[in-house]
């Protein structure tokens, strides 16, 4: 649109150039070497511009045969590098649908096309990944370290290629140097986060974190609970050596996080210990009111030591009108019913959580009032032991796949940073492998364990897991069944109900009818 009005201006100009000269007519006198020429106005411009177009012509001739060579060049470079970057881009596609023949192949018609490019470096070195040859990759990497354009992307792919083979010291030396280099490099920073975590350098990891906050790498909510869990971790290691300065970080990491429960939990003991029961109830209660929670629940009833069943008992109702009657305060009110010998009112506290499918902490508190109440070779207390082998799990510290009964600050498997949360394992159901001979006896029911101890409902043999070097907690996994998995089943095995219970209760009665 633009072309076509600036065309026709440009003829309108023309034509009136045209018309001003007939209206103005003239004549031009030549004289040169004797002669004299006289020629109109109008046919001396025509030959001024006859002679300028000849002139533009011959001189892009001259031109172009000086700069031939330069042309031939420049023409045969941009050839070779339309054709690298089309083995470039062919490599990479080779790259992502895992062809290593054909990447490497395109990758080294790309490095020999377009030399030291450093996309072509990159290419080769995924190339050298997917084939398996680790050295070549490494090299490639090494290549754009030495570049200073590339040099963070090199670290990146050794850093990579020493996890891959377990070198632990090369790996954080390159992910330093990333960091140093690049400090808003987001794997960089997660790598050095990590390795200051595994070493137990809370303060450090808290200074990574907070410089991760201001580049605006993570929110300000992450960042203060990541900071409160690190604090937490340091009061923790501080906690019997150093009482004023563990107790100075957990109240800074309850400040950032009040709902973090390890961190509360150890702020009322700390508390607890210099005599601050005012400040440590209203830590624990501000925690308990974010999330019920059994460590949170024993804290808070065992605050005093001095106190007797029945005042523990008032603190146990006090959390339960706190939490609206949570399943957690009713089995902490039952449990301190119980010590103060008041088993009507353990009854009467738990009947609510029999109605639906009680948990395992549920099954072993009715089991051990039955123990207590009828002995224990009753029939309703084998009855409750029985359930609580095939209930429901209790709440947890999970974190990437494992279970603990113990929180920790990091992941023992990834070490990832405030991994573990507070939830049920996932029930996994299935059928049995074989039947069970008919004259297998069942072995006798085990010892009921107290309320504050079964909490997690894991088999016993489950709690034998090794502390990790770390610090953190023992773990187990969260799904492995109560029974072994046979050769070749590919799912967990777990047994049926024992014939023995009847599973029809008496709709709000809490009670449970045994069919002999």
């Amino acid at each position: 649109m633009w072309r076509a009005l600036a065309f026709l201006a440009l003829l309108a100009v023309a034509a009136y150039g045209a018309t001003w000269i007939a209206d103005h007519p003239g004549t031009v006198t030549i004289v040169w070497s004797g002669y004299e020429v006289v020629i109109s106005l109008a046919i001396a411009l025509i030959g001024v511009l006859i002679a300028a177009i000849v002139v533009g012509f011959i001189w892009a001739i001259v031109r172009g045969f000086i700069t031939l060579p330069e042309t031939l060049v420049r023409g045969s470079r941009e050839r070779r590098r339309a054709k690298g970057y089309s083995a470039l881009s062919r490599g990479m596609v080779a790259v992502g649908s895992g062809d290593p023949m054909a990447a490497r192949r395109h990758a080294n018609d790309a490095e020999r096309l377009l030399g030291s490019e450093p996309l072509a470096l990159l290419l080769k070195a995924q190339a050298a990944q997917i084939s398996g040859d680790r050295e070549a990759a490494e090299s490639a990497f090494q290549r754009m370290v030495d570049d200073p354009e590339t040099r963070v992307l090199g670290l990146r792919g050794l850093f990579v290629e020493a996890r891959r083979r377990e070198d632990d010291v090369s790996a954080r030396a390159y992910a330093a140097e990333a960091a140093r280099l690049a400090p808003s490099v987001t794997w960089a920073n997660e790598a050095v986060l990590e390795a200051q975590c595994a070493d137990g350098d809370w303060t450090g990891a808290t200074e990574t974190v907070e410089r991760r906050a201001s580049l605006g790498l993570i929110e300000k909510s992450v960042s203060r609970r990541q900071r409160a869990v690190l604090l937490t971790a340091a009061a923790q290691e501080r906690e019997a050596g150093e009482p004023e300065a563990a107790t100075e970080r957990v109240m800074r990491a309850v400040k950032l996080a009040p709902d973090l429960v390890p961190a509360a939990v150890l702020a009322g003991r700390l508390l607890a210990r210099r005599g601050d029961l005012r400040r440590a109830g209203k830590v624990l209660e501000a925690a308990w009111r974010a999330g019920p929670h059994p460590d949170v629940a024993k804290t808070y009833i065992t605050l005093r030591t001095g106190d007797s069943v029945r005042d523990r008992l008032a603190k146990a109702e006090n959390l339960a009108r706190i939490s609206s009657w949570h399943p957690e305060a009713r089995l902490a009110l039952a449990q301190t019913a119980y010590d103060a010998r008041d088993f009507a009112k353990a009854r009467e506290v738990l009947a609510p959580l029999l109605n639906d499918r009680p948990s395992v902490r549920t099954c072993l508190a009715m089991a051990r009032l039955e123990e207590t109440e009828h002995g224990s070779g009753s029939a309703r207390a084998r009855e409750w032991l029985a359930r609580a082998a095939h209930a429901p799990r209790d709440p947890l510290w999970i974190a990437d796949g494992i279970a603990s009964e113990t929180w920790a600050p990091i992941s023992p498997v990834t070490g990832r940073l405030d991994a573990f949360v507070w939830k049920a394992p996932t029930e996994v159901l299935a059928g049995p492998s074989e039947a069970a001979p008919e004259d297998t006896k069942a072995p006798d029911a085990p010892a009921v364990l107290p309320l504050d101890t079964a909490k997690s409902g894991i088999p016993a043999a489950n709690h034998g897991a090794k502390p990790q070097a770390n610090g953190a907690a023992s773990v187990v996994p969260s799904a492995i069944p109560a029974t072994p998995m046979p050769a070749g089943t590919a799912s967990p095995v777990v047994l049926p109900l024992p014939k023995s219970v009847d599973k029809t209760a008496e709709a709000g009665s809490g009670k449970v009818r045994p069919l002999h």
